[in-house]
Formats: C-alpha cells, sequence, structure tokens
C-alpha cells in the first residue's frame, strides 16, 4: 500500500484514531500520558483546518481530553457510543441492561491473573490481556460467549476485547460529524490502526475522502498506509 501524499489542510476534514495511531500502544491505558509535541501538533491542525478536526477513539471522553490536553472540541469516544461537537454538546447512547453483569464475568476472570485488567468505559467494558498473553485464547472465548448471551456487541483488538452496547460505530461517528456545518462539503480523512477503524475507513471512501492505515498491511479499506505513530506525526506536522 502507498503513503498518502502530503497533506493539504484546505478542504480537508481529518479524523484520527489515539491509540496506535496518535500515540504508542502502551501496556495498560492508563500508562498513554498527554506529550508536549502532539497537544502543539493538534493546535496548528485545528487552527488549520478551521476546526474540521476530530479525535475519533475507543478511550472514554475524559480519557481522550486527559491525553490530548482537551485541545480537541470534536471526539467520538467509545468507539461512537459518545460524540460530543463543536458547540460543546454530548450525546450518549445508554448503556446496555446487561452490561453490568458482563463487567462482573469479566472481573471474575480478571481474578485468576494479575495481568488482566477490566476497563469500564460507561456503554461498554473492555477486558485487556496484554500482559497476561497466556490467558488470551480463554479472554477471547469469554467475551464473545458473553455477547452471545447478553445480546452486547463484541469488539476484537490489539491484545483486548471489549464489550460494547449496541449503537453507532466510528463511520457512524464519521457520518455525523460530516453533517454539522463546520464539516459539511470537505474531504474526509480517517486515519487509525486497529479493526474497529474500517468503519471509520469506510465511511470517509463513501464520502469522497480516504483512509490511512497505520501499521502492518492487512485486508482494509484504507487506500493508504503509515508504518507507525512516528511516521504518522511527522506527515501531520508537514501538513499544510
Amino acid at each position: 500500500m502507498p503513503a498518502p501524499k502530503p497533506l493539504r489542510l484546505s478542504g480537508a476534514a481529518l479524523f484520527l484514531d489515539l491509540d496506535g495511531t496518535l500515540a504508542p500502544i502502551a501496556a495498560r491505558p492508563q500508562d498513554v500520558r498527554p506529550d508536549p509535541r502532539r497537544t502543539r501538533l493538534l493546535e496548528k491542525l485545528e487552527a488549520g483546518l478551521d476546526g474540521r478536526l476530530a479525535v475519533v477513539s475507543g478511550r472514554t471522553l475524559s480519557d481522550v481530553d486527559r491525553i490530548l490536553e482537551r485541545r480537541v472540541p470534536c471526539v467520538a469516544a467509545v468507539h461512537g457510543l459518545v460524540r460530543r461537537g463543536a458547540d460543546g454538546q454530548v450525546h450518549e447512547e445508554p448503556a446496555h441492561p446487561r452490561l453490568a453483569e458482563a463487567v462482573q464475568r469479566l472481573r471474575d476472570f480478571a481474578a485468576r491473573d494479575s495481568g488482566l485488567l477490566v476497563e469500564e468505559k460507561g456503554a461498554s467494558v473492555a477486558l485487556h490481556f496484554r500482559l497476561a498473553r497466556s490467558q488470551a485464547d480463554a479472554a477471547r472465548a469469554l467475551a464473545h460467549e458473553i455477547a452471545g448471551e447478553t445480546g452486547l456487541t463484541v469488539q476484537d483488538g490489539d491484545m483486548v476485547e471489549e464489550l460494547r452496547t449496541p449503537g453507532p460505530t466510528k463511520g457512524d461517528s464519521v457520518r455525523a460529524f460530516m453533517q454539522a456545518g463546520l464539516f459539511d462539503g470537505a474531504r474526509p480523512i480517517f486515519v487509525g490502526d486497529d479493526a474497529t477503524d474500517e468503519h471509520g475507513f469506510e465511511a470517509a471512501a463513501r464520502l469522497g475522502g480516504f483512509g490511512v492505515l497505520v501499521g502492518p498491511e492487512r485486508r482494509t479499506h484504507a487506500q493508504f498506509r503509515l508504518p507507525g505513530v512516528d511516521a504518522v506525526i511527522a506527515w501531520l506536522e508537514a501538513a499544510s
């Protein structure tokens, strides 16, 4: 897959994933912290795009704001279940009625290994096993079992399984932002690394833009690829 051409901010709308795209993936979610270089970059992009910048992440809204020092007003969090517009208004899907049951079952499972981490996100819950790789198969099997029994949606990620309330995806968030006056008429560009970003790639392409995959090549809806976080930051810093 080719690298994207130099980014021209005029007429573009930029949608950025966070972990694995703007920040290296850490062993624990809380280990990702603010970074001055990234903060300055986001300030530059926000100004150069006249506000047509959104971060679309699996993290909670408060966590995105913590890591990015609240420099990006438009955020889709929890894979699209929470969305904040440029006016500050937050749209949030109510949690599935059986989510609490799923949380307890994951916590019971996590008690078997100190490297297993359960992250509650309001409308979803994630089980991280990057620090307990021997539990990966069992973790994946349990997540799919719970999803089948409760009606929750399971999302396979990079050393994480997430059970989420059925509802809007990252692609739905892109479409919602693009219908807002700030983004209307711009060319959407979605940059992300994970399987959950495929919805964003597809939405951007259908709206006349394109996706940029970050990391190793795979089957994808993205048209271009960058090898890692450092390459993404360099590409964004060179935007004009």
